[in-house]
């Protein structure tokens, strides 16, 4: 049976780790963590990758930690950024972490006999150490050259604006997350993206000095597209994992999207797939690209990770519905997230009361037809739909009941030429 370390190589998940590593792994049961970032109230997609690796970690026999950042997200990670952060309050901080406490429970199993995994807070320890005694017991240990030597640090010096005393010390406050769950729960494994290389190793560096044992470091690849365009990043904005902030649907939309350069290599890293079956899929991106069968397998197994079984089937429901699927069950809302980019138009409700709005009006209102005529001719060669049904004759009337969630109609001509109508009040 294979190692864990040899389950991130074959993925394409090892960017570097310590000497050591893969032996210790193969040998022991560890305990490993990863830290997550509360600047926001959600999880992105460019955060799944580290939760997969500590689900895979668990999956392998080993003790997953999620450490939720309550401390240093208080004073920012400057590890990729250009500028400083702004600082949040500590209300705000502290209501994110709970937020990403829930979307956590998504990809790591709590009550998993023998290595539960299990959430914790640095700002139990962060926010109540006194500097005087941090300054001796932490600080001490790190040279100033030692600090300046690090890419996060060197990135912004050679800025105009540099980079704060405040979140210069950011490497000392990880590093002491480090100390502090390898002392509480014998964490000895800090695993992250390869731009935290520097903050962990410094992590490493305190538990070999304080406590004359050895740690270890484990880094992913940053994951970018095939255009060198990070993932989650969209001209719409980010991707995240709170469906009140990315619906299922646009997240489900995201993932089928993907380029065929890029599909096989995700599914190594967010799915559960095996060699054997990532491989049939890359086959059938070769030899059928048209029907994006792997693109569709990764946006299934993400969605249903995610989001649950149900928001899956209402995501592919909603996506059936640009292609003249049935429209019948979904809500305004998804409506609304479906149709957001094709033409739309608005209409007083009231025009659709009485006996109801000609059929022949409303396509040529709305600009869907140039003329009566033109729409006649629509209908009569059976290319005119309203909410995907087929207009079947020209005389027809639009009621209010036709109104999906009492407020859109969906007009379509042809096989994909859409056409939404907002119902005003």
């Amino acid at each position: 049976m294979r190692s864990v370390f040899e389950e991130f190589q074959w993925r394409g998940l090892v960017y570097d780790s310590t000497e050591g590593l893969p032996e210790t792994l193969a040998k022991e049961k560890v305990t490993a963590y990863i830290g997550f970032d509360p600047s926001s109230d959600s999880l992105q997609v460019g955060n799944l990758l580290a939760l997969m690796g500590l689900a895979r970690m668990q999956r392998f026999g080993h003790t997953p930690i999620a450490l939720a950042g309550g401390g240093t997200g208080l004073i920012g990670d400057p590890s990729g950024k250009a500028h400083e952060r702004q600082l949040q309050s500590r209300d705000r901080i502290a209501a994110n972490v709970e937020n990403i406490k829930k979307q956590l429970a998504h990809f790591l199993d709590f009550e998993a006999r023998g290595n539960p995994a299990r959430i914790v807070n640095n700002a139990d320890w962060l926010t109540t150490i006194p500097m005087m005694d941090f300054l001796r017991d932490v600080g001490k240990h790190f040279t100033v050259n030692y600090m300046m030597a690090k890419e996060s640090v060197q990135s912004r010096l050679e800025r105009q604006d540099g980079i704060s005393y405040t979140e210069f010390s950011y490497m000392l406050l990880q590093a002491y997350d480090f100390l502090q769950l390898y002392d509480k729960y014998g964490c000895t494994l800090q695993a992250g993206g390869s731009d935290q290389w520097g903050n962990i190793i410094a992590g490493v560096e305190l538990i070999r000095r304080v406590r004359s044992e050895r740690a270890h470091a484990f880094v992913y690849p940053l994951v970018t597209s095939a255009d060198g365009v990070k993932l989650g990043k969209t001209e719409q904005g980010a991707i995240w994992l709170d469906a009140r902030r990315t619906s299922p649907y646009r997240f489900y939309q995201f993932w089928l999207n993907q380029q065929d350069a890029d599909v096989s290599r995700h599914l190594g890293y967010f799915t559960w797939l095996t060699q054997e079956e990532i491989a049939a899929q890359q086959q059938a991106v070769i030899d059928r690209p048209e029907q994006r069968e792997a693109q569709r397998t990764l946006a299934r197994a993400v969605t249903r990770m995610a989001h649950g079984e149900q928001a899956l089937a209402d995501a592919e429901r909603a996506s059936q519905a640009l292609f003249g699927g049935t429209l019948d069950g979904l809500s305004a809302a998804d409506i609304e997230d479906v149709f957001a980019e094709v033409p739309a138009s608005e209409l007083p409700r009231s025009a659709l009361e009485g006996d109801g709005k000609p059929i022949l009006d409303l396509l040529t209102e709305t600009g869907v037809a140039k003329s009566k005529g033109e729409a006649r001719r629509l209908i009569a060669a059976g290319g005119a739909y309203i909410n995907n049904v087929r207009v079947e004759e020209a005389t027809q009337n639009v009621s209010p009941a036709q109104l999906i969630g009492g407020r859109f109609l969906v007009l379509r001509t042809g096989k994909k030429q859409y056409h939404l109508v907002r119902a005003l009040a």
